[in-house]
């Protein structure tokens, strides 16, 4: 019988029904757009994320906040309650103040509920990445892994987990202060995507661009071919309205590494905020580590 159960972030972008199918707890992050206020579940039950990005798009400004500690105990108590463990997967600590927040969740909850584990585990993560590190603790969990040992299999994942970002608008990237004006204006001009990665720390960092969105995505399969991507792990495509260039992707790896299980959804509000529509993504597990920058 399972003693604990896996929390994972609305950040985490998975299609809801695989959500619910690995059995996964999911916090919902809370955003704003044009002034209102939602909650972003990952059925996009209060705006469909279409909707999101056609907002962005007509130069509405999305923001997002952090996950109190508060609201981890509110989602964690029923089942500490309940005398089970709890096993948190949070988004980047370099992306989110959350994991603090959920460190103070977890030292209280086991404060009030001596009996119980709560163990947060930084995923130095975003988006399906995050979903991929999902997908890996449901399936240590059911091969009957310990909280324990599920925790150490996590932490080791975590440092071979590849996130490799095309993003289309620069203008979303400076904002976030990613890159500069100037270089948002010219490389707009210049049809030049950035190319982004998730650091072994967790920090989005730009690493390379790209004149075009073709190049980009050839250069995702070299750099999952380069980082050796181990074959039969599963791969992910992530993508904030762009179905098509998902698509693309999705051929190129099929006919670069055969048959290999791809999920494919959108990245949510809370991270699209950041990088803005046209964005695309692939992470993949490899025998390589993340790249590693100062």
């Amino acid at each position: 019988m399972k003693n604990y159960v896996i929390f994972v972030d609305s950040t985490v972008d998975l299609p809801d029904k695989m959500a619910k199918d690995l059995d996964l707890n999911v916090i919902p992050y809370i955003y704003t757009l044009d002034g209102k206020e939602y909650y972003n579940h990952l059925d996009y039950r209060e705006l469909p994320v279409k909707d999101f990005y056609n907002a962005l798009r007509e130069g509405k400004k999305g923001t997002t906040t952090q996950v109190t500690s508060h609201r981890y105990m509110d989602a964690w108590k029923p089942y500490l309650e309940d005398g089970k463990n709890i096993l948190y997967m949070c988004l980047s600590s370099m992306l989110s103040k959350s994991y603090d927040q959920s460190i103070l969740a977890s030292r209280e909850a086991m404060a009030t509920f001596p009996g119980c584990k709560v163990i947060t585990i930084d995923s130095k993560s975003a988006s399906l990445g995050q979903g991929l590190l999902a997908i890996k603790a449901a399936k240590v969990r059911d091969e009957g892994k310990t909280l324990n040992e599920a925790a150490e299999i996590l932490e080791e994942t975590v440092k071979t987990l590849h996130h490799w970002v095309m993003a289309d608008d620069l203008h979303h990237l400076k904002r976030g202060g990613r890159i500069s004006g100037t270089k948002a204006v010219i490389g707009t001009m210049l049809n030049v995507k950035p190319i982004l990665t998730i650091s072994d720390t967790g920090k989005l960092a730009p690493v390379g661009k790209a004149r075009g969105r073709n190049k980009a995505l050839s250069l995702f399969v070299d750099n999952m071919e380069k980082y050796e991507y181990i074959k039969g792990e599963p791969v992910c495509i992530a993508h904030s309205d762009v179905p098509e260039s998902a698509e693309q992707l999705k051929t190129l790896l099929s006919e670069k590494f055969g048959e290999i299980d791809i999920v494919v959804n959108d990245i949510g509000p809370v991270i699209g905020a950041h990088t803005g529509p046209g964005t695309i993504a692939v992470m993949f597990n490899a025998k390589k580590e993340r790249v590693s920058i100062e």
